[in-house]
């Protein structure tokens, strides 16, 4: 049986008329779903009592099971049991311009990256749309307050499941969905370029995030294993693409990683690579743990990393570190389950 969270509005449009009905239901559904947020189909008092038995014969209302929350001043960390008892995780931020949500969009990830923790344990399977819009709904609830941000930069490769996401965004973006405007949705990618230039042509005005981690390929190939099927230069070559038709900024992700890839030769490589574009280059401290060799740069090494990116006229900036008293890496609350 559908979960009804996993319904596009056009979707929900097509099956009200399928039961011949008037499709403007799809729009007084989506207001009880995410307006008022309701938990069993009863609780529509202006649907008929047929169309209620209907929805409940063909459509779950079920939801996702908050099994662990670790919470600091400006984060929340999620650990979420799917229908199946499979572990995924959201991280909640607050910011000064409001709260933001970065989801998991599949159970596990074969991307591979050496210095990921979600990475050490292969993906399961795709998210279904419905259980990426259910992180959103559970962690709303669970903070009583509205996410204005949504991140989906957790377990898993956005565009190694890129129909449920493109239809996540659908749902979350729709004005009696969630209402999440598109410029507050960033989807990143560790480069699948065929998918780079797919997403060129999605009619949503949503950022698009580059995991770069590396100036040129040699360190790429190391800590990265796409980077043996997608080369920098095809990733760029698919961005100028991007670039032409959507007109967007595109951040480059770019993890510091002591000794590996934060010389001050790297940070210029990076700017010539990059001289091209119109982007923001988001250097992230990297969040150490027990299972994973790699090291974060020292706060100085980064400083000046950043200032020479800074003094070539490129948008830069470090990203404010989450999460210090808890689970702060991608994944590592799952693994630690996992591996109990």
């Amino acid at each position: 049986m559908r979960n009804i969270y996993d319904l596009t509005i056009e979707e929900l449009e097509d099956y009200f008329l399928s039961i011949n009905e008037k499709k403007f239901k799809a729009i007084q559904l989506y207001s009880w779903l995410y307006d008022k947020k309701i938990t069993t189909f009863d609780e529509m008092s202006d649907m008929k009592k047929i169309v209620i038995e209907r929805l409940k014969e063909d459509f779950s209302l079920n939801n996702l099971k908050i099994i662990k929350v670790e919470r600091d001043k400006l984060v929340n960390k999620y650990l979420f049991e799917l229908s199946d008892g499979s572990l995924v995780e959201s991280v909640l931020m607050r910011h000064d311009y409001g709260t933001s949500i970065c989801v998991s969009s599949q159970v596990g990830c074969n991307m591979g990256c050496k210095f990921c923790e979600s990475g050490r344990l292969k993906k399961v399977r795709n998210l279904e749309s419905y259980e990426m819009v259910l992180q959103i709904l559970e962690v709303e609830n669970d903070i009583q307050k509205k996410i204005t941000h949504v991140v989906i930069m957790g377990i898993g490769e956005p565009f190694d499941n890129y129909q449920n996401v493109t239809d996540f965004i659908r749902i979350i973006n729709h004005p009696k969905g969630l209402s999440i405007g598109s410029r507050h949705i960033t989807v990143s990618t560790s480069g699948i370029v065929p998918k780079i230039l797919e997403f060129s042509t999605f009619p949503y005005q949503v950022n698009l995030a580059i995991s770069l981690h590396a100036p040129n390929d040699k360190i790429r190939n190391e800590i990265m294993p796409i980077n043996k099927v997608y080369k920098i230069k095809d990733i760029m070559d698919a961005l100028k693409i991007y670039y032409q038709k959507t007109n967007r900024r595109i951040t480059f992700e770019y993890i510091m990683l002591d000794g590996i890839n934060d010389k001050d030769e790297d940070a210029q490589e990076l700017c010539n690579l990059l001289k091209w574009s119109n982007c923001y280059v988001n250097l992230i401290p990297y969040n150490e743990t027990n299972n994973i060799q790699y090291k974060r740069s020292k706060n100085d090494r980064i400083l000046k990393f950043y200032d020479i990116i800074k003094k070539n006229n490129i948008g830069v900036t470090i990203r404010k570190e989450f999460g210090s008293n808890i689970s702060a890496a991608c994944g590592q609350l799952r693994s630690k389950k996992e591996e109990l």
